[in-house]
């Protein structure tokens, strides 16, 4: 009987680690110890769609960056996590190169591992590793766009 509740344990351990959200314990897939890719002001423009709002986005200059604009147009359904962030897993893995960035800023839109899109709306320090994606041009009203639960975004490139 014993081996049976050490299963079932197990089994439910197992179960509660694979519905965790984005910002557990998971190690990212690759790690650097560097400065996070800067925003340019030649960095391609995006516009997220939240909740009746339009925000518009610089993306950084890199890899993850570019595959992420490729997938463009998207619509999901992003999760609410720990009261700061909105994510969603996504079925195909984009090309991480995590780092520390030791703060979050509000407005800031990151990968986590590797198929882990995030969009944060309160600012904080952290010590998780993400890819930075980009960045709302302006984070003013983004707390009452995402709500306090799921919320859709629309991504979308800017027509120049």
């Amino acid at each position: 009987m014993k081996g049976i509740a050490c299963a079932v344990s197990t089994f439910l351990l197992a179960l509660s680690l694979l519905f965790a959200g984005c910002a557990q314990n998971a190690p990212p897939q690759t790690e650097k110890d560097e400065t996070p890719p800067q925003l340019q002001e030649d960095g391609m423009k995006i516009a997220l769609e939240i909740g009746g709002m339009t925000f518009s986005a610089t993306l950084v200059q890199s890899e993850a960056a570019r595959a992420f604009a490729a997938r463009l147009p998207l619509t999901l359904r992003m999760s609410e996590l720990n009261g700061n962030e909105k994510y969603i897993y996504i079925d195909e893995a984009l090309p991480a190169a995590a780092q520390r960035v030791g703060s979050i800023a509000a407005g800031d839109l990151m990968l986590y591992g590797s198929n882990c899109i995030v969009l944060f709306y309160e600012s904080f320090a952290t010590s998780y590793s993400y890819t930075p994606l980009g960045r709302l041009d302006d984070a003013s009203g983004i707390v009452q766009a995402v709500g306090s639960g799921s919320v859709t975004v629309t991504f979308s490139i800017m027509e120049e």
